[in-house]
């Protein structure tokens, strides 16, 4: 008998163990692989993100997806004209083997950290080198917001949150609030579904 699969999978949210954990490898692109994948992309979208890493659906693998839409800017990397075109897409394994030296601070909000919005400071442009899925192996140099979405997801395959990187001013303001989630995670498993 085959069972029923919901496509769209609950998001792990602050004060979950599987977001504080380093993620382990993908060995192979297996059929598995390829369903996460899917069912990441639906969830992503089913919660209005661009961006959703594996942890955050409670798989400590090194998997992320993105939708992000298509740069109106003139001045687009290399990365943004090869990726944004795919999107939604999913990478596997992702690593940044070097960021460059101009930073920018923008808002950014996580699927994991409903509602709190805060100033974060990164490099504005990065090279990626990532398998991806029905694409290929890529190294590429990304800039624009998606440098800034990559940056925020290979985070979370390291066990980070982007609050973990605002000014410690912005922390002190933002802290009542995850004080706030943190209670409404443990009352719900640290899960958020959509219904």
């Amino acid at each position: 008998m085959l069972g029923f699969r919901k496509k769209v999978m609950p998001v792990q949210t602050y004060g979950s163990p599987v977001l504080k954990t380093l993620a382990a490898p993908v060995a192979a692109i297996s059929t598995a692989i390829m369903d996460l994948a899917e069912q990441m992309i639906e969830t992503m979208f089913a919660f209005d993100g661009i961006g959703l890493a594996a942890p955050q659906v409670g798989v400590s693998l090194r998997l992320i997806t993105l939708g992000l839409p298509v740069a109106d800017t003139e001045d687009i990397s290399p990365g943004e004209c090869m990726l944004l075109p795919m999107m939604p897409l999913a990478m596997v394994n992702p690593v940044i083997i070097s960021f460059g030296s101009e930073k920018t601070i923008c808002e950014e909000g996580c699927l994991s950290v409903p509602d709190i919005y805060a100033q974060v400071e990164r490099p504005s442009r990065i090279i990626i080198q990532a398998e991806i899925l029905h694409h290929g192996p890529v190294t590429v140099e990304c800039g624009g917001l998606l440098a800034r979405c990559l940056q925020h997801e290979i985070d979370h395959l390291n066990g980070k949150l982007f609050v973990e990187r605002v000014e410690a001013e912005t922390m002190t303001e933002v802290k009542p609030q995850l004080v706030k989630l943190f209670d409404f995670g443990q009352k719900n498993n640290f899960q958020r579904s959509k219904r």
